[in-house]
């Protein structure tokens, strides 16, 4: 999958060691982990199927946002980068075809 992200900031803590561990300290090898899982996965739909992942939409004012599981409440929060989204016929996305994101936070959301 094609992984973006919102500002270089979070790009250079995210995709350098050293930052990545001066940032999350703790949770940097996990992170790193999940960035892989993203990175290799062909599309949401491989995604939906790691249980640990957990992926999940958001709702209310976080619309649009969707999420994967870090650790504990921890989560990497990204968008759908592809503009139409696809949908299915009953109006949900289609995992299948989602093959872009944009990572807009790392955080605990709770």
């Amino acid at each position: 999958m094609k992984i973006l992200y919102k500002n270089n900031k979070l790009e250079k803590s995210l995709t350098n060691d050293k930052e990545l561990i001066k940032t999350y300290g703790e949770l940097a090898k996990k992170i790193k982990q999940r960035l892989k899982e993203l990175k290799e996965a062909d599309s949401l739909l491989v995604i939906s199927q790691l249980p640990a992942l957990r992926l999940h939409p958001y709702k209310g004012d976080r619309i649009g946002e969707w999420s994967v599981d870090i650790k504990e409440n921890w989560r990497i929060i990204f968008e759908i980068a592809q503009d139409p989204i696809p949908k299915q016929e009953d109006g949900g996305v289609n995992l299948i075809l989602i093959t872009a994101i944009e990572i807009v936070s790392v955080e605990d959301p709770h």
